[in-house]
């Protein structure tokens, strides 16, 4: 299975965006559930990928059916939808980013992600690319039944999350042992597995333990961090 190295997208800029394909990213996750764009600007973000080989993956902000779908009908590849912890709240996802038989999304053969009417579909319907977060104890417990929905390509770790929900809980779970039971549910049932990465160090482990959605930091970071060095570096003169 290959690997797909991403970044994550939190800052709302369709430039920042368009240079993160520059480099090469496989993919990018433009942020709607932490990051600092609204809705309404989400179509300038996707634009600024166009002519590019970077897939666009959306994190929505809650598995709502009629922001899956303008996020699709918009151009993105793909969606990431956070905190899933069922196989149900899965399923649901499913439901809204898949036309029918499979889905229940509406069709509109008029919107951006088909050219305004200008580029349909020859044959059958673009698949979407659904990645489901796994970020609570409940989730990890389920991951087995959530990997095995049919339409979920990726089960993707949310560390943060993960980990606050852990401590939260007083669960006995390490946290190492929670992200070998999720790669292993991923694995089982022949679909990718994902995880935010902070040390590049990571990348051999994370991937010797099959995962395939790997996004290296955020832009976000890397520009605190950027500012962060100069600024220290500076006052060191």
């Amino acid at each position: 299975m290959k690997t797909h190295i991403g970044t994550f997208l939190s800052i709302g800029s369709p430039a920042v965006t368009e240079l993160a394909a520059e480099c090469g990213f496989d993919w990018v996750l433009i942020d709607l559930e932490h990051g600092c764009e609204s809705e309404a600007a989400l179509p300038n973000q996707l634009r600024a990928l166009r002519g590019s080989q970077t897939l666009a993956i959306v994190r929505v902000s809650a598995p709502h059916p009629d922001l899956i779908s303008r996020v699709l009908d918009w151009g993105a590849d793909g969606i990431m939808v956070p905190h899933v912890d069922t196989a149900a709240q899965a399923q649901h996802c499913v439901d809204a980013a898949y036309y029918p038989p499979k889905g229940h999304r509406g069709v509109s053969r008029t919107v951006r992600a088909y050219g305004y009417g200008m580029r349909l579909p020859a044959g059958e319907m673009p698949k979407p690319i659904i990645l489901a977060q796994i970020e609570t104890a409940d989730a990890v417990a389920n991951a087995d039944q959530i990997a095995a929905v049919e339409g979920i390509d990726a089960l993707f770790i949310g560390p943060a999350d993960l980990s606050y929900d852990l401590k939260a809980r007083n669960s006995p779970l390490p946290y190492d042992d929670c992200v070998n039971a999720i790669a292993k549910a991923a694995k089982d049932h022949g679909k990718g597995c994902g995880i935010l990465v902070r040390h590049a160090d990571d990348k051999e482990k994370l991937k010797a333990l099959g995962f395939t959605w790997l996004a290296m930091d955020s832009d976000l970071s890397l520009v605190r961090e950027g500012f962060k060095r100069n600024l220290e570096m500076a006052r060191s003169w």
